[in-house]
């Protein structure tokens, strides 16, 4: 897991929980604002100490790294914002990363994709070995992302192959609607295949800083392509504050976007980004999530240690019952109630 940004900083230090780390840490959060991130850094093994004092407190911990001088343990102080409850069960919806590379190098993605990111394909056999058995499980929803999917020359089969086990939605930045690409999406069946593409602005300016250049007029174009091939499209924004979510949002009004095709998430704070919101396992109900590497909790931490829970994707009943354990375990500790953090 990358290093996470701190508000206030302890140590290094030698000091574990039973010689006067305890008390250097609680004074600490005991100073800070609801939602700041508290790191200590200490050469001894507090890992034990720590997650019990995490459940106890309700002050979740949201990252570990190995450092010269110890470990990094980042706290955050108190919970997150709470969503709507989602009784989904488990298992329901399933995210594919088909790969990791992008034409895109967004400053906040949690995944850390870009041009020069490792593919760390799926493969188009594996995802139809997967939608087979999703469809026998009863799986509803079908996510695929990346990475930027279509940047795969065979993501027309592999679209095909998911459509044809449930809805399938595909999250992209809509920019390579064209050519190869735009005869693959003709062959796709518009009633069980829905395009999510990413919008972060009702202009150019937002969206393209964390973009890059010209990439919010090639998403406008490619939002065009695709209605006019005849998908429904759901638009998606990554905003920081209340006011980018406002702005969007009338925009959406403006452009007469159902509101069942708007969907505006805030930063979270993995991959790339450095701010937004900091989120534990404990945070979230899990969303099952495959790659290349095996099943994680959700798609938000879909290349980090603390999310990942299993290497075994298949036989895909065992990969949701490997879920359903973990959260269950995290249900017995958990201090705050786990909410959803909507990718779609």
């Amino acid at each position: 897991m990358p290093r996470l940004r701190a508000d206030v900083e302890i140590g290094p230090t030698d000091k574990d929980f039973a010689s006067g780390l305890l008390v250097d840490l609680a004074a600490a959060v005991g100073r800070a604002r609801q939602g700041a991130q508290v790191a200590l850094t200490t050469r001894r093994a507090v890992d034990e100490d720590l997650a019990r004092w995490s459940r106890f407190t309700g002050n979740p911990v949201v990252g570990t790294t190995q450092e010269v001088d110890g470990w990094r343990y980042v706290v955050r102080v108190g919970g997150v914002e709470q969503q709507e409850a989602d009784e989904r069960p488990i298992g329901s919806r399933l995210w594919l990363y088909t790969n990791f590379d992008c034409n895109l190098a967004c400053d906040y993605c949690c995944v850390r994709s870009s041009p020069s990111a490792p593919r760390r394909e799926l493969g188009l056999e594996q995802v139809r070995r997967i939608a087979r058995q999703a469809g026998a499980l009863g799986v509803a929803d079908l996510l695929v992302t990346g990475g930027e999917p279509f940047l795969l020359e065979d993501i027309g089969p592999i679209l095909l192959a998911c459509a044809e086990a449930a809805t399938t939605t595909v999250l992209t930045n809509g920019m390579l609607f064209a050519g190869r690409r735009r005869d693959a999406l003709q062959a796709l069946p518009r009633d069980r295949v829905v395009l999510q593409v990413s919008l972060d602005s009702p202009d150019p300016a937002l969206h393209d800083r964390h973009r890059g250049a010209g990439s919010w007029a090639k998403a406008v174009r490619g939002i065009a392509v695709a209605r006019g091939l005849g998908f429904r499209v759901r638009v998606a924004a990554t905003v920081a504050t209340d006011g980018d979510e406002e702005a969007l949002l009338a925009y959406f009004a403006r452009e007469t976007i159902p509101e069942q095709d708007r969907l505006v998430r805030r930063i979270a704070l993995r991959g790339f980004a450095e701010d937004g919101v900091a989120l534990a396992r404990g945070d979230l109900r899990p969303e099952p999530t495959i790659t290349a590497s095996g099943v994680y909790w959700h798609p938000v931490g879909a290349t980090d240690d603390d999310f990942f829970v299993t290497s075994d994707p298949l036989p895909l009943a065992r990969a949701f019952e490997a879920v359903r354990r973990a959260w269950e375990e995290e249900r017995r500790f958990a201090t705050t109630l786990a909410s959803v953090f909507h990718c779609a």
